[in-house]
């Protein structure tokens, strides 16, 4: 492709027959193309021996020059190329596409192991979980086993867990070292799975496991320590967190699946069914909360694994089936009482013990899915020509690209803050000094996801209802943002969850 062409040259290919055409100082022969063209053959007919990178631009995403770049015979002569793929772990330079802090401003929370490890993270996610997200996340494709094995090869699923033991000894991306592992570190990672742009995907990429592991590696007894963790931080397994029925959602008390003893004590019977359960449908193990006894709170937690009596079936969401969201049921499923998860009766302290981390990471993501979007108006705003100018020279999309990073860098700068605290406190103290404060910024969140997706539909107008092309990313936001104010606790209880923590805390001696 080391042949120039001057703007002369390229006019004269301009027949149906010859059909040449320039996008961004680059020359594609579209000749033999252009009856394969999806939006037809007239479309480029009309811009034939011309340059058209404007019209391109307005219709394509980038990316299709890359796809089709067998197309391209050579270049203009004297004009460098502005467009280039980018390279494994870079940074956007769109303003507010990335952190703060991530773009080496000033930072108290983020230090140079940080910043490495964001580019390594990133890396991975560009050469192994991109090419895949479009494709399977429309298709409703599970992700293939051996994207988890390489996830755990790298070390990633254990670094998705926590700080903590778990790391020892092993080698973390970016060259950090085990001890120097924090909270920081680990909303990087979930702000990068969270990038992959295809909501179901990035959720089927072991957000079950995010959630489903805890319990087992803070309460589980030691052959599970031993036997299990290993199977599920190494890929080989998957685990998955079953709580939520058909009618216990945000009331976790009210299940009903039930397990009960056999006549030798040896083992329990378990029967009743799960709903909503992300990755369920491909998972090995289940971490199931159950009923073993009358009363409310009578909860027990046990590891049920995949084999006779339980069955999965597909539970099509706003987002994905590549998320293996299932409907699951147990039907006399005989577990040994060795796989209970902390002790029997006393599941609700396990399940509840977690609940906090799995919002937090929540914010983290909502953060960072925000800012996908806030890049995506950006880039479009001004490459789209409307009323004979740029729409980023509109006031009205100016005030609402200005709305969105607004609220989103009040959201980033809480969730900062509280990321900060729990770098300083046990995980006991997290859960007694920052529930209530990580369920109202759980609600901030998703607040202001919400406003982020209506500015972003308003900012791209028809293709942001469209599934493929220009506004795909804005597309899948729009239909899923509402996942977040409704797993993990509704938006509602959030607020209630948020102001009884407080008055846990309220001066007995507070008067006006």
């Amino acid at each position: 492709m080391s042949k120039t062409y001057s703007r002369d040259e390229v006019a004269r290919h301009s027949s149906p027959k010859d059909l040449w055409v320039v996008i961004d100082g680059k020359v594609y022969d579209l000749t033999e193309f252009a009856e394969d063209h999806p939006g037809s053959a007239v479309v480029l007919w009309k811009v034939a021996g011309q340059d058209a990178t404007e019209q391109f631009f307005a219709f394509h995403r980038q990316e299709i020059l890359f796809k089709y770049k067998r197309l391209c015979i050579g270049s203009i002569e004297g004009q460098q190329s502005l467009l280039q793929p980018a390279a494994f772990g870079s940074m956007s330079t769109v303003p507010y596409a990335e952190s703060l802090s991530a773009i080496q401003r000033p930072s108290p929370f983020y230090n140079e192991s940080h910043l490495a490890f964001k580019k390594a993270i990133r890396a991975f996610c560009d050469e192994h979980i991109q090419p895949d997200c479009e494709l399977y996340g429309n298709s409703g494709k599970v992700p293939d086993k051996e994207i988890f094995l390489k996830m755990g090869e790298a070390n990633l699923l254990a670094l998705r867990i926590a700080p903590g033991k778990h790391l020892k000894g092993l080698k973390l991306p970016g060259g950090i070292k085990p001890e120097e592992y924090d909270y920081f570190h680990e909303s990087i990672i979930h702000e990068e799975f969270s990038r992959c742009g295809i909501y179901g995907y990035g959720e089927g990429l072991g957000s079950g496991m995010v959630i489903g592991l805890p319990p087992i590696m803070a309460f589980g007894p030691a052959w599970m320590q031993q036997k299990v963790v290993p199977e599920i931080l190494s890929g080989r397994k998957l685990v998955c967190l079953a709580i939520t029925e058909p009618t216990a959602g945000s009331d976790v008390a009210g299940l009903t699946t039930q397990a009960v003893k056999t006549p030798c004590g040896k083992f329990y019977i378990v029967n009743g069914v799960k709903k909503w359960i992300t990755n369920g449908t491909f998972c090995d193990y289940f971490t199931t909360a159950v009923k073993t006894g009358d009363g409310r709170y009578d909860m027990t937690v046990l590891l049920i694994e995949r084999g006779q009596g339980v069955s999965t079936e597909t539970i099509k969401t706003s987002g994905s089936t590549s998320a293996g969201t299932a409907y699951v049921t147990f039907e006399n499923v005989k577990v040994p009482v060795e796989n209970v998860i902390g002790k029997e009766g006393r599941g609700f302290e396990v399940v509840m013990s977690n609940f906090n981390h799995e919002r937090w990471i929540m914010c983290a993501a909502a953060c960072s899915a925000a800012r996908q979007v806030i890049e995506e108006c950006f880039k479009w705003a001004t490459q789209r020509k409307v009323f004979g100018k740029a729409l980023i020279e509109q006031p009205v999309i100016r005030y609402k690209l200005g709305e969105m990073i607004a609220e989103l860098e009040s959201a980033q700068s809480w969730t900062d803050m509280t990321t900060y605290q729990m770098t300083k406190m046990s995980y006991a103290e997290q859960n007694k000094k920052l529930a209530g404060q990580i369920a109202l910024l759980k609600y901030r969140c998703t607040r202001m996801v919400h406003l982020v997706a209506d500015n972003s539909v308003q900012i791209f107008g028809g293709r942001a209802i469209t599934r493929t092309g220009m506004g795909r990313i804005i597309e899948n936001f729009n239909r899923v943002h509402k996942f977040g104010a409704i797993l993990g606790g509704s938006e509602e209880i959030m607020l209630d969850l948020g102001v009884r923590q407080a008055m846990k805390f309220y001066p007995k001696n507070a008067r006006l």
